[in-house]
């Protein structure tokens, strides 16, 4: 029966052939797994009573696997490299298929019985993994993959739904639903390996009709050059030369001298013609814009030559999901892609193969070179009906993929043009805002736990552009992102040193001025503190700079190097939102740092927890010789709360808001005298 659904199999036999190839070249990772997979089950599990039974077991599949393996051989060395019938080729793995789904199917229902829950459980799994592992590697030939799906699933999901044990039921219908969903699945990946294999053929057939056609005419120039010697030997010659400057002009000005692709000019000119020709069939177009993930450090650690082989190897690989002069090197590690007749399904699938196939390792020059790519798509003429237009949509969902997720694939749609859009505009006015007064301080007071007075005042940016105030959390990330937080950084310690050093309170009160982890990386961050302290004239003892704990996951070295530097000028180093990030004990014991900040989160939860959490930081600074700041005060019992358990300092709306420079003078005379 199986060889009869094989025989009527109305495909081209090269594409029969094609397919066949995609089974057999997959099939000794799916058999090596296989073995592994049942060897785990029938030795992971010793039970004396079923031992002999599984062994049995264990010795039928191993025999089976080593048939299936000498077919595999067979293929490999005597069918690969010549054409060969294609239908009992794939009768001889379909029969192979089956077979092996047959002995997982009779294992799990002949010991279901016998076996303890867990070992039943991770039957289930395994045969699940197995299963959908086949979807995949099988998904060549539909009776294969339909039958090892349906067998290593449907029986033991039926059988769990007999079971009197209410859990057991609902395996059962989550199998019987993975079941289907995997033929699903496999239906869908079939009919796209058979129309990827499709196209191949197609594109062999117009290849070698087109090599025909041109050894023809090849012929017919041969006669008319001999029954016109001289006059067509001078035509020759000159045909000749306009012919290669010709080449050589078109391939300068369309085709990229490292991959050979289409370069920018001649892909965009492709497009058009691909757009006219959409517009008068009213067919859709996919563009796909992809840009490699880890391919920079790839030339900055192993070299450009490397980085050189390293994409054409990718241009390569690109290739085999699409049509000739489809693709292009857009620049850099970015590629484009066009796909006519497609629909967004469509280009998504291709776009999650060409991934796949980017991630696979690449062995250049005794070097393992592993990437993956994030992959944007705009669709023709739903998004845009111009190449340029598409292209650009492409690139800025590209763009906003890999800022949320790098590695996966995104299609166009208004909401990322719209966010892009504002962010280009917040960009530019951010770049202006502290030329244009935008920027602004105020300060928050930190109060003596024990005697209530004045101790500190934290310096916080705001921007308040034309009428609208912006909250740091959402312009403090543009501005590190679009390299703007070194000048906006700098200002603002400069800014705060300046006006600490003309309060006149009665107390030696210091500023507090946060330092982004850009900063604090910057080789030039040392010489720009000494230049603000010596222009400001505020004594470094009354500066406090404080850095989150997360800086430590960058370059930890670095890192100490810096705050080593800050406290040898004495200036003090608070570290905030502890407990919440990075937390390392040795880094506190390498930084000796002066103040560590209790996260507002921890003092504004009552549960216990959070009172483990915060005496343990008290004692972790106890032992560090650190006092410790509470954030986030707001209502007097919180106050007498962290006061009890050994808190230093208290911060909150409890005792001020953030206050301009000129408030906080007045708070500081209402309040504090």
């Amino acid at each position: 029966m199986v060889k009869t659904l094989l025989q009527k199999n109305v495909l081209p036999v090269s594409v029969q052939r094609e397919l066949v190839d995609l089974l057999y070249g997959n099939n000794f990772t799916g058999l090596l797994m296989t073995m592994v997979g049942f060897s785990g089950l029938v030795f992971g599990f010793h039970s004396q009573p079923t031992s002999s039974v599984k062994f049995s077991f264990w010795l039928i599949m191993l025999a089976i696997v080593l048939v299936r393996l000498g077919d595999a051989f067979y293929w490999l060395n005597k069918l690969k490299s010549k054409p060969y019938a294609p239908v009992p080729a794939q009768f001889r793995f379909v029969m192979g298929s089956v077979f092996t789904g047959l002995v997982w199917a009779s294992y799990a229902l002949i010991l279901y019985d016998v076996m303890t829950p867990v070992e039943l459980a991770c039957t289930m799994v395994v045969m699940s993994a197995m299963a959908g592992g086949g979807a995949s590697v099988l998904a060549s030939n539909r009776v294969a993959v339909f039958c090892y799906c349906t067998l290593l699933i449907l029986p033991l999901s039926v059988r769990a739904l007999i079971d009197n044990q209410p859990y057991f039921f609902t395996l059962g219908v989550l199998g019987c639903m993975f079941w289907l969903a995997m033929l699903a699945t496999a239906s869908r990946a079939n009919a796209f390996f058979i129309d990827t294999a499709m196209i191949k053929a197609n594109n062999a057939d117009l290849t070698a009709s087109m090599e025909a056609e041109r050894h023809e005419t090849a012929k017919v120039n041969e006669q008319l050059r001999l029954s016109n010697v001289k006059l067509d030997e001078v035509n020759a010659n000159l045909e000749a030369q306009i012919e290669k400057r010709t080449d050589d002009i078109h391939r300068l000005s369309n085709r990229d001298p490292l991959t050979s692709l289409l370069n920018r000019s001649g892909f965009l000119r492709y497009l058009e013609n691909l757009i006219n020709q959409a517009k008068e069939l009213r067919n859709q177009i996919a563009v796909l814009f992809i840009d490699l993930d880890g391919f920079k450090q790839v030339n900055d650690s192993l070299g450009h030559q490397i980085g050189d082989k390293v994409l054409e190897e990718v241009a390569t690989r690109l290739t085999r999901f699409c049509e000739q002069d489809h693709l292009a090197r857009w620049g850099g590690d970015e590629f484009v892609i066009a796909l006519p007749y497609a629909s967004v399904d469509t280009a998504m699938a291709v776009a999650q193969a060409a991934r796949s196939g980017i991630t696979i390792p690449i062995n250049v020059s005794d070097n393992q070179v592993t990437l993956d790519a994030t992959v944007g798509i705009a669709m023709f003429p739903e998004h845009g009906m111009e190449a340029q237009s598409l292209i650009q949509e492409a690139d800025l969902t590209m763009y906003e993929q890999k800022r949320v997720q790098r590695g996966s694939v995104g299609v166009f749609n208004e909401d990322i043009y719209l966010a892009l859009r504002n962010e280009q505009l917040m960009c530019e006015h951010l770049r202006s805002a502290i030329s244009n007064g935008e920027l602004f301080l105020v300060y928050q007071p930190i109060i003596n736990a024990q005697s209530g007075a004045l101790y500190a005042v934290e310096a916080l940016l705001r921007w308040q552009h034309e009428d609208t105030l912006i909250p740091p959390d959402v312009f403090i990330p543009l501005a590190e992102r679009t390299g703007q937080m070194q000048d906006i950084g700098t200002w603002v310690l400069h800014r705060a040193c300046i006006d600490a050093a003309q309060w006149q309170f009665a107390e030696n009160v210091s500023v507090s001025v946060n330092v982004s982890v850009i900063q604090l990386l910057d080789d030039s961050f040392i010489e720009t503190l000494e230049r603000v302290l010596s222009s400001s004239g505020l004594a470094p003892e009354h500066l406090h700079l404080e850095i989150t704990e997360s800086v430590f996951a960058r370059n930890k070295e670095k890192v100490v190097a810096q705050i080593n530097a800050i406290k040898r000028h004495g200036v003090s180093v608070s570290i905030d939102d502890f407990g919440t990030g990075y937390s390392s004990l040795s880094q506190l014991q390498s930084l000796q740092c002066d103040y560590i900040k209790i996260d507002r989160s921890f003092v504004q939860n009552p549960e216990e927890g959070s009172d483990t959490i915060i005496r343990a930081t008290m004692l972790i600074a106890q032992e560090f010789h650190c006092r410790t700041i509470a954030e986030g005060i707001e209502t007097e019992a919180q106050a007498t709360r962290l006061t009890d358990m050994g808190a230093d300092l208290l911060q909150g709306y409890l005792y001020a808001k953030p206050l301009t420079n000129e408030h906080l003078l007045r708070w500081y005379n209402n309040t504090q005298q």
